[in-house]
């Protein structure tokens, strides 16, 4: 007998732990917050939507974004969005602000599905809806209510 062969029957088979497939042993859960990260970020992807949330609801984000420890980014992520998870569905109420101009049908309609994708490709939940209130339209002459508020340190 080779040295080869002596090593190979030597060599014990890996034992299988456990029963079933790996991916099946454990649960895995989704945060509501983590839907609506990934709603928002794909709902401001569309072109036609100005913003995200109501006029007061930005108006308090901007002040807070400009708080050490107010939430930054990760609540901006969020504004505008309210999702409902359950273990394999989701269902999403989000509120825009649209550029003056542009077919709200449309925009509503793509926003839809760029959130959908996004939602069922990162998590693997089904959408089940996505419903869409439009807040405000943005007019060309309008200034952001974010530009208003002058920085108080430079």
């Amino acid at each position: 007998m080779s040295e080869s062969q002596q090593h190979a029957e030597g060599a014990r088979a890996p034992v299988k732990r456990g029963g079933g497939d790996p991916a099946s042993r454990g649960r895995t859960t989704i945060a509501d917050g983590v839907v609506e990260k990934i709603a928002g970020l794909a709902a401001r992807d569309v072109v036609g939507v100005h913003a995200m949330g109501s006029g007061l609801a930005r108006t308090l984000g901007a002040v807070r974004d400009r708080v050490p420890g107010g939430g930054g980014r990760s609540a901006t992520a969020t504004r505008g969005v309210k999702a409902e998870v359950g273990e394999v569905q989701t269902a999403l109420d989000l509120e825009i602000v649209v550029d003056y101009g542009v077919a709200i049908a449309d925009v509503a309609r793509s926003v839809r599905e760029n959130v959908i994708a996004a939602v069922e490709r990162m998590t693997g939940l089904e959408v089940v809806e996505v419903n869409i209130a439009v807040s405000d339209v943005k007019l060309p002459d309008e200034a952001d209510e974010e530009e208003e508020a002058e920085p108080r340190l430079q």
